[in-house]
């Protein structure tokens, strides 16, 4: 914790629960018309597909005017055992840590508008104890509106506009959304349960989850990322700038469709998910894609040969500690193998 005797002017301020350090002073967070804040919460942890998630949250906080406002007791939230942070060893000793966060940080938009970005991991522990430090924390800094991203490993194509399920507890702000049909039941996420006990004391609420191909779900997807940023513009009133997202998801497309091009069974993988996602639009259900049953093959089996090929072609550079800013765009799915390797893409070699 920093010493508030060397810097008076800039200090933490522990709040009552021990969840949280708070920076002082806090940060100015009216709007110009006098509204409070919008805050996003971008957990990483439970379903990060395409790091969609990761993705948007670093490319908000390395492309605007970032402050931090305050840091989550990561030890009281954290399961070390269960996701063990990176360490680098080099030759003869440890030169590195990943230290895992959890912030609260305040951001300006393009026109000057401030909003709240929680990020970082998802907690593991104290679920409602630190939901509860997330509310009234919102509270104290006057937000207006909670909005959730979220992404979900989905038989969709990456050659078709991505999609999304939303859900808020004001059905205006999501009006230009096909709503779920029916109920159904899902692991609970801390992000989730935040949205639900926002709402249930009386807080505007909205969420996004992104259905990324579940053949990248390994994979840094920008479109995904790109997607929810822009449902966080409209629905929060953010200027937020895109361009970049947009840049890299265009040049990771076209690397999909090299490796797409690569291999006729993946094609064929490309080309049944196509004829499902044409026949859901041609057909305008009004339910989501999670809810079809067509004689097709399952995702999983149209799925499985192109992730086995894509995970084995790129390897670790499916990895998106790499490609953050400009750097994730580059190199992404690069050939590496030696023209005299064997055939990869024979499902009888191991």
């Amino acid at each position: 914790m920093a010493d508030s005797s060397e810097h008076p002017e800039h200090h933490y301020q522990p709040d009552q629960s021990g969840m949280y350090e708070l920076e002082f002073p806090a940060p100015q967070l009216s709007a110009s018309d006098g509204r409070g804040p919008v805050m996003i919460h971008a957990l990483e942890g439970f379903s990060d597909a395409g790091h969609a998630i990761r993705l948007a949250a670093e490319h908000l906080k390395n492309s605007l005017d970032t402050e931090l406002v305050a840091s989550f007791a990561i030890d009281e939230l954290l399961d070390y055992r269960s996701r063990r942070p990176l360490m680098t060893f080099k030759t003869d000793h440890f030169t590195g840590y990943e230290d895992p966060e959890l912030n609260l940080y305040a951001l300006h938009d393009s026109v000057g508008t401030p909003f709240l970005l929680l990020a970082g991991m998802e907690p593991d522990l104290r679920w409602e104890r630190f939901i509860t430090a997330v509310r009234l924390l919102a509270e104290r800094l006057g937000v207006r509106q909670t909005i959730g991203l979220g992404t979900i490993p989905m038989a969709v194509p990456h050659t078709r506009p991505v999609t999304l399920t939303a859900h808020a507890n004001n059905k205006e702000l999501i009006s230009e959304h096909t709503p779920w049909v029916g109920e159904v039941q899902v692991p609970a996420s801390v992000s989730n349960l935040l949205e639900f006990r926002m709402a249930q004391h009386g807080h505007e609420v909205v969420g996004f989850t992104v259905h990324v191909p579940h053949y990248l779900a390994q994979t840094a997807y920008p479109p995904a990322a790109e997607a929810l940023l822009a449902e966080v513009a409209r629905t929060g009133s953010l200027q937020l700038p895109l361009a970049a997202l947009s840049e890299a998801g265009a040049e990771v497309y076209g690397k999909i469709n090299e490796q797409v091009e690569a291999s006729a069974e993946v094609a064929q993988v490309v080309a049944a998910l196509e004829q499902q996602y044409d026949a859901f639009v041609a057909a305008q259900e009004n339910r989501s894609l999670l809810a079809r049953d067509d004689e097709l093959p399952s995702g999983d089996e149209l799925g499985a040969e192109f992730e086995r090929f894509l995970a084995q072609q790129a390897g670790d550079k499916f990895k998106d500690d790499k490609y953050k800013d400009d750097r994730y765009r580059d190199d992404l799915y690069r050939d590496d193998r030696r023209p005299d390797d064997p055939d990869d893409t024979d499902p009888d070699h191991p």
